[in-house]
């Protein structure tokens, strides 16, 4: 590779009547390197590859991945690429991208400031930070009532472990029920717990807790804190970790994914972020390392009592959806909305009309297999009605041939003043056919 500065060198010479020979001597570059930059083969300050460029094959998915998604993580971009056979590092991406200029700025945010984040000291064992991330279009096989799903974040403030619980609602009941899924994923209980003014935590315009979440926090033997007003960043760590849960999981999410498949990967992406190294500390430190240091201190032995409650729409099989499983309902209340109630901890649920009115009760399976339960009082109904309401004889066929029949012969005649065929029987045949059995031959 010649610089420009031996571009501009070899070019004079040749103009002062140099030959190519000559001048591979003078500038000790070898004659079919300045012949090609004579010709114009060759640009000044660019290598040529001596191998195919592993990344070539893959410019146009970052090109239109990039152009779909400014803000896509190159983290996020290499999760995609792997599975396409990438094979080149996290390093290599950013390269590539940044030397190749494949990301688009984006206008809408340019005019986005940064906000200043606070320092505050994370003892280990000490707080757990809680916070709501809502996240649009979910898939539509979820269901869900806002056609929004809602993630409730914990991270431990010392380590920044973080799992998080998928809902479909923010609500108090929904609230205690993911938090308590959390605190199980977690693995134990901290000192503290650190919240936004949410109205399902605080009283609204108070510093005063809700009762039933005070009764919670009380249940768990911890103390609660809730940020300042207008004090923005105090949870840097649990919005980091929303941060990634948005734009590494949710983003790429497919959208056949059950949600209990999503819950699953959700929690196996939140484990694999155990490794990573902690900003501003020895690169030899992880949160794995230092959820050690923790301490936490075990759950209650027994769960808070709280009843989760969500409507569902019965199907005309007279079936409901609820965790990844269908339970039946009385055949009467087909195609009719239900509510489903679930007290944490317990093995049944309870299916009510929308007056409140509970009409059968199931024992729970395992949330997310796929299976069916039934009672036979409803099954024995749903066949009787099914039966009751069909009608007799057999349905007609789409391409079965029916003529007209007598009745509408005779309507015909009638509208057209013609009358039946007269059918008359002549004899004359067989009385010829009788003479000539006679004649002897």
């Amino acid at each position: 590779m010649l610089s420009e500065e031996d571009d501009v060198d070899i070019h004079a010479l040749k103009r002062q009547g140099m030959t190519i020979s000559e001048i591979a001597r003078r500038t000790d570059h070898d004659r079919k390197t300045v012949r090609a930059y004579l010709a114009g083969q060759r640009t000044p300050g660019v290598r040529r590859r001596a191998a195919p460029d592993p990344f070539g094959a893959f410019v146009d998915y970052v090109t239109a991945r990039l152009t779909e998604d400014p803000h896509l993580w190159a983290a996020t971009l290499l999760d995609e690429l792997v599975a396409l056979g990438f094979e080149g590092s996290y390093q290599t991406l950013t390269r590539q991208i940044r030397d190749r200029s494949l990301r688009p700025a984006c206008t809408a945010c340019a005019h986005v400031t940064k906000r200043p984040n606070a320092i505050i000291e994370h003892p280990p064992g000490e707080e757990t930070q809680f916070d709501w991330v809502e996240l649009p279009d979910a898939p539509m096989g979820w269901a869900f009532p806002t056609k929004r799903a809602y993630v409730l974040v914990g991270s431990l403030a010392h380590s920044g472990l973080w799992r998080a619980v998928i809902s479909p609602s923010m609500d108090l009941p929904h609230l205690l029920a993911a938090m308590t899924m959390l605190l199980a994923l977690l693995g134990g209980v901290s000192k503290s717990w650190r919240f936004d003014r949410m109205s399902t935590v605080l009283r609204a315009g108070t510093s005063d807790l809700t009762p039933m979440f005070a009764a919670f926090a009380k249940h768990h033997a911890v103390t609660v804190i809730a940020c300042r007003p207008r004090s923005g960043n105090r949870k840097g760590v649990v919005e980091k970790n929303n941060h990634t849960a948005a734009q590494r999981w949710w983003r790429n999410l497919p959208d056949e994914v059950t949600l209990e498949q999503a819950q699953q990967r959700l929690t196996v992406f939140a484990t694999r972020q155990d490794g990573r190294r902690r900003e501003g500390r020895d690169g030899s430190t992880t949160a794995a390392v230092m959820f050690a240091a923790e301490r936490l201190q075990p759950l209650p032995p027994m769960l808070f009592p709280v009843v989760v409650t969500e409507e569902r729409a019965a199907t005309r099989q007279a079936l409901i959806d609820w965790r990844g499983n269908r339970y039946s309902v009385p055949p009467e209340l087909a195609a009719t909305r239900v509510i489903v109630h679930q007290r944490l901890g317990a093995s049944t649920i309870d299916i009510a009309t929308v007056s409140g009115v509970v009409i059968a009760r199931h024992t729970l399976a395992e949330a997310g297999l796929g299976v069916t339960i039934r009672d036979s009082g409803h099954v024995t109904a749903l066949e009787r009605i099914a039966m009751a309401a069909a009608p007799p004889g057999r349905p007609h066929r789409k391409k079965e041939r029916i003529p007209p029949g007598t009745a509408a012969r005779r309507a015909a005649m009638a509208l057209t003043g013609s009358t039946a065929p007269t059918t008359v029987i002549s004899l004359a045949a067989y009385e010829t056919a009788a003479k000539n059995r006679n004649t002897l031959r």
